[in-house]
């Protein structure tokens, strides 16, 4: 009922900025004077708003509140002349999942604003990164957006940064950034897309909620975070126990070397969160080989929504990654520091919205 509801919010808010002639940057009615016109709890409200914001009706401002959204989902700005130039863009990914969404967003605001692109990978390798960022400065770019590699370890390429510092080229990070830096930074919450995974993982009863995270990169340490804080709001204490870490150089071969232990994992478990959707895949496929069936025996949750949730064996329950939006806010924070040097630019963080499917049921369904 209560998706009804929230989904019933959403075309009545689309008809009421139509009815009220509402244009780019008005100012839209608040979540308390939602639920009031509606006698719906805050949850649903936030759930239409986010659904409305995906659509790109809607744009929600930390601390301002929400307005309507311009062309493309975005909220128009004054703009001067074109900015006439190069911009780097240094991914550590490309060819698949849900990077050339975020890239293509990237590059879509970049076009429209007169700016060329020059793209390198990292294969989240530090030592490409340094290769690509020499690259970027031999070549005279106007700034860079940048996706760290390894973000959670020591990083050896400070001195290439503090160059980019000294010779005034402005920077951006997306998806995460180094905890000695303090450039601005665009990127999905991923603490609050682990809690609400291990939420729902409550919500539908269970209690023994096995989990796997990335170690090397702060996306996997702030899931993590995201999943503890829901374990010990729901009085479970030793949650900690039950989390494996990788390295994600080495997330294909651990179902191979640890096989042992993630199955010994999930035999005391009823729920898996897993780090991402392409590690849900590996989890999925582990399950099948050995006999455990998702989602009758054991319940699996994932981060990203990528393509693969959708149309794998089992579809995932996953948060939802805004990718191409958040391609488009790192370009258009990084050419509005291009434009004014002296601007004050604050970071920007998606909260994710989970899109649920088959892959939980309650554990008292379950042949455990």
């Amino acid at each position: 009922m209560d998706n009804f509801k929230y989904l019933m919010i959403v075309d009545w808010a689309k008809d009421y900025i139509r009815r009220e002639n509402l244009g780019a940057n008005d100012r839209f009615l608040t979540e308390k004077q939602l639920c009031e016109i509606h006698g719906v709890s805050r949850q649903t409200v936030r759930q239409a708003l986010l659904r409305l914001e995906s659509e790109g009706m809607l744009v929600r401002m930390r601390g301002s509140g929400t307005f309507v959204a311009g062309r493309n989902g975005r909220q128009n700005e004054t703009r001067t002349a074109p900015v006439k130039g190069c911009i780097g863009v240094i991914s550590t990914y490309f060819s698949d999942y849900i990077f050339p969404h975020i890239v293509t967003g990237i590059e879509s605001v970049l076009a429209e604003n007169g700016c060329t692109m020059q793209l390198a990978i990292t294969h989240d390798q530090v030592s490409e990164e340094a290769l690509a960022l020499e690259k970027m400065l031999s070549n005279d770019v106007l700034g860079l957006i940048i996706e760290p590699s390894k973000s959670a370890l020591p990083n050896p390429n400070t001195e290439l940064y503090a160059r980019l510092r000294r010779e005034n080229i402005p920077y951006v990070f997306f998806n995460a950034r180094y905890p000695w830096s303090d450039a601005p930074c665009v990127s999905m919450d991923d603490e609050a897309a682990g809690r609400i995974v291990t939420d729902h993982l409550f919500d539908n009863g269970h209690t023994r909620i096995a989990a796997l995270f990335a170690g090397d990169d702060i996306q996997g340490h702030l899931r993590y975070s995201g999943y503890m804080k829901s374990s010990l709001a729901h009085d479970v204490t030793n949650a900690e126990k039950n989390v494996f870490w990788f390295a994600t150089s080495e997330r294909s071969d651990m179902f191979r070397y640890a096989k042992d232990r993630l199955l010994e994992l999930f035999s005391g478990a009823t729920g898996v969160v897993s780090y991402n959707d392409k590690l849900a895949l590996r989890v999925l496929r582990l399950c099948s080989e050995n006999g455990i069936r998702v989602h009758e025996q054991l319940s699996v949750v994932s981060i990203d929504d990528s393509r693969y949730a959708s149309v794998c064996e089992v579809p995932l329950t996953s948060a939802r990654h805004p990718h191409r939006q958040l391609g488009e806010a790192a370009a258009e924070l990084l050419l509005k520091i291009v434009r004014d040097r002296d601007c004050q630019p604050e970071d920007r963080l998606f909260t994710p919205e989970l899109m649920i499917r088959r892959s939980v049921c309650p554990p008292v369904l379950q042949s455990v």
